[in-house]
């Protein structure tokens, strides 16, 4: 995780206008990777992905001004890729509506199909499991499991209490439990 030191160079370079676009190449450096795989755990494409990461940081770009630094520049970037990633899901939500196998089940037939995963089979399986999880609780697994997230930072994320987090997780995990042992 980086450092306030770092996060604080940024800044600075950000909030003078003849240093902003060194700033802004810094900020994107320093989270692009991290902010991609946010990403791409909850849309699961490689494309997906790519498209929702640059529309983020266009949202950045644009809003980096009104950054107030209440929080941390990781959880402000985070909220923003995690809302980015939303919308994206809802557009694509509204548009398989023609077909029922174009929906959250399809997600899993698009992973097997896109060059960019390289997972193993339980991998793959652990990718099918969360594909059928709803969004609210495949977001709250994806950050406790995958970025280990403490249930506070995620609250302050998403705005959502610790308890309501919690038991989301414990779905979660039940669910991909039960699938496990269904698909043996």
């Amino acid at each position: 995780m980086s450092g306030h030191t770092e996060d604080d160079q940024i800044l600075a370079l950000l909030a003078d206008p003849d240093s902003f676009d060194k700033g802004f190449r810094m900020l994107v450096s320093t989270y692009q990777e991290r902010m991609y795989w946010h990403i791409r755990k909850m849309v699961m494409i490689h494309d997906d992905a790519d498209d929702v990461l640059q529309n983020a940081f266009i949202k950045v770009y644009r809003g980096i001004k009104n950054f107030k630094g209440d929080s941390k520049l990781y959880t402000w970037l985070y909220r923003i890729a995690t809302n980015e990633a939303i919308t994206f899901l809802n557009k694509r939500k509204k548009k398989a509506t023609a077909a029922l196998d174009d929906g959250e089940s399809g997600l899993a037939n698009r992973l097997e199909a896109d060059p960019y995963f390289d997972g193993n089979a339980i991998e793959m399986k652990l990718q099918r499991a969360l594909a059928e999880l709803p969004e609210k609780q495949r977001e709250v697994f994806n950050m406790r499991y995958f970025d280990e997230m403490t249930y506070k930072d995620m609250s302050e994320l998403t705005g959502t209490s610790i308890g309501a987090l919690k038991a989301s997780y414990h779905h979660a995990v039940k669910k991909i439990e039960t699938f496990f042992k269904e698909n043996e």
